[in-house]
């Protein structure tokens, strides 16, 4: 792995630069930087720790191959992002031909929680966590991943349809249709009316008790943390202009 403190000051896209330039560490600075994020949106796009490394093996390793295609059009993070994002679909469209789903099976589903997390935090929310990869799995891929990048990640629309190489429009379906969906099976989550009673004024759903869009966790401090992984690395094709 790449000493951080030889590329402190060095932006992503320098770091690309000196990966051309045949620097064989700047690479890994990048891995450093950003596999973490990469992790969580696989693994929560994916359901599955096991596929969700695979998935970011490949994208890591199709990102180096390829970094001569990246011209600049957008942040590195989001040109990373998407080719993890697309090896995540890759893989969830082939388990669904084969009518397979690892959250079925419950000592799969223990797998998805960080077992540092797993050891301190509350049992509900253990639970909540096995809640939402339960209902997670029951989206299309496609529904799945825009709403991982935008609901529990917190990636604004805009950048997450750069990622997703598609139209904000289309980010916002997605996002919709999914939320509707999960709606039903998490609905038992919401916050009783007694304590709703104490939220501060305002439109109808909005007070600090709200359930987070159909009771998916919110992208900020509380969001829950599935855990990075050392085994970092994906698949996925070249940043698109």
């Amino acid at each position: 792995m790449a000493d951080a403190a030889r590329y402190e000051g060095t932006d992503d896209r320098e770091l690309i630069a000196l990966r051309l330039r045949g620097d064989p560490e700047a690479f890994g600075e990048l891995v450093r930087r950003h596999r973490d994020r990469l992790w969580a949106v696989a693994l929560r796009t994916l359901g599955d720790r096991e596929e969700a490394a695979d998935a970011v093996q490949d994208a890591l390793v199709s990102a180096y191959r390829s970094a001569h295609t990246f011209r600049g059009h957008s942040a590195v993070t989001t040109w990373l992002h998407r080719i993890t994002v697309n090896a995540c679909l890759d893989r969830a469209r082939k388990a669904a031909t084969r009518r397979t789903s690892p959250v079925d099976d419950p000592e799969r589903l223990e797998q998805l929680l960080d077992p540092h997390e797993a050891a301190s935090a509350p049992a509900e929310r253990n639970d909540l966590h096995r809640e939402l990869v339960r209902a997670l799995a029951t989206l299309s891929p496609d529904q799945r991943a825009a709403l991982v990048l935008v609901d529990m990640q917190g990636y604004p629309v805009a950048e997450a349809a750069g990622i997703l190489d598609v139209p904000v429009g289309t980010v916002k379906s997605r996002c919709a249709r999914g939320r509707a969906r999960l709606l039903p099976l998490l609905a038992h989550l919401r916050t009783p009316p007694t304590e709703r009673d104490e939220d501060p004024p305002g439109p109808p759903g909005e007070g600090r008790n709200r359930p987070h869009r159909a009771s998916v966790p919110p992208s900020a401090p509380d969001r829950p943390t599935l855990g990075p992984t050392d085994s970092a690395t994906a698949k996925g094709g070249g940043e698109r202009a």
